[in-house]
């Protein structure tokens, strides 16, 4: 036999804890913003990174491929190869937009919050105009959004050297004129 305790429920229970204040201070609300920009921007670095070594080692697979002089079966394989390459590079140039899109949007609103908090906080104008790291231009949309450009174009142009590059090869291979 299990024993069970009974106890009476009151509207106290029922109710959810009370909330403290996530933010104490305005400085404390920037802070935190500042980090998540920081470590945002880290994050598409990283990407960043990863997406350009990637794609590095596809072009030297690619021009490597494009120099085989094998007689027996080198037209066959730079026929191939190469295209299956350019292929890849522009399957991972769209699967890379999506994640660096995603991490350069998250940069975008944590900068318009901290641009908002900047210029509509009374408190905060006093470190805004004393401190180097709280100038206009560094919380200006067009400030930020230069610096993140590189990230944003890289798939792009990727995708477009890509098309350039692997219909050159074909059209190299597949010319009668060139042969």
């Amino acid at each position: 036999m299990t024993e069970r305790i009974i106890t009476s429920i009151t509207s106290e229970d029922l109710a959810p804890p009370p909330q403290g204040v996530t933010f104490e201070t305005p400085r404390e609300r920037l802070e935190f913003y500042r980090r998540e920009i920081q470590f945002e921007t880290t994050i598409l670095a990283n990407r960043t990174d990863a997406y350009l070594s990637a794609q590095s080692f596809l072009v030297i697979a690619y021009a490597s491929c494009m120099a085989n002089g094998n007689p027996s079966w080198g037209r066959l394989f730079t026929l191939v190869v190469p295209a299956f390459l350019a292929l890849l590079g522009i399957i991972s140039s769209l699967n890379a937009w999506p994640g660096i899109r995603a991490s350069y949007g998250i940069i975008d609103h944590w900068h318009f919050k901290q641009s908002h908090l900047l210029h509509n906080e009374p408190s905060m104008g006093f470190a805004y105009d004393d401190w180097p790291l709280f100038s206009e231009s560094e919380s200006t949309h067009r400030g930020y959004r230069k610096s993140l450009l590189f990230s944003i174009r890289t798939p792009w142009l990727f995708l477009i050297f890509w098309v350039l590059l692997g219909g050159f090869g074909l059209l190299l291979q597949l010319d009668p004129a060139g042969a």
